[in-house]
């Protein structure tokens, strides 16, 4: 489905383009031929053809930057480079074949233009080279499905609350033993008791060595 959607804008900004360019290029090269010869200049007669080229411009950056499908750039490509290159078969038919005479509000449409000039040519190759990525032909990846943050009805109707505090033991709590902790025992025998104010903690005093038979 992709491909088709591609294929169907293709066949719509190629056409497009090609009246777009044509206004903005005559726009232009006639406004600046009328400066040259009354000798002066008002920049706010380029503003209606630069809007065409702009227009223009930002349907071609669409059609060949975005990674919907190859199919639409090669599409309007081949559309926009097949005018030109028929001129080097058979120019004068070529240039017969196109629509001559059309006014757009107005304002001359010169089709004949942008393919005399080979803008049409030059557009078509970008629309043509944007093809050649192998990105563009591959699906972009499903994003990874995310784990469900809210609780359900089921988990909310089994939540604890304050009415089942304490819990109770069941059968298989009682079942268990119970853990007891082992403390070393208490000494059966009192301490000695010291005199002279020692501590019962103190050491016992040291006997006298046998210094007999020693000179």
């Amino acid at each position: 489905m992709r491909h088709l959607w591609s294929f169907l804008a293709g066949l719509v900004v190629a056409p497009i383009t090609w009246v777009l360019v044509t206004l903005g290029q005559d726009g232009s090269s006639r406004t600046i031929d009328r400066w040259v010869e009354i000798g002066t200049f008002n920049t706010a007669n380029l503003i209606e053809p630069a809007v065409y080229l702009g227009v223009g411009g930002i349907l071609l950056g669409l059609l060949g930057t975005l990674r919907i499908s190859p199919l639409g750039p090669l599409v309007a490509g081949l559309l926009l480079v097949t005018p030109y290159v028929g001129m080097f078969v058979a120019p004068f038919a070529v240039r017969d074949a196109v629509p001559d005479g059309w006014t757009v509000f107005g304002d001359p449409l010169p089709l004949q233009l942008p393919v005399e000039n080979g803008t049409l040519f030059l557009i078509g190759l970008l629309l043509l080279m944007a093809t050649f990525s192998v990105q563009r032909w591959r699906r972009w990846p499903a994003p990874d499905a995310e784990p469900a943050a809210v609780a359900t009805e089921n988990d909310k109707d089994n939540a604890p609350t304050l009415a089942d505090w304490p819990p109770t033991l069941t059968d298989r709590d009682t079942d268990t033993p119970p853990i007891t902790l082992a403390y070393p025992s208490t000494p059966t025998e009192p301490l000695p008791r010291r005199t002279g104010g020692e501590s019962p903690w103190s050491a016992p005093p040291r006997k006298p060595e046998d210094t007999t038979g020693i000179r």
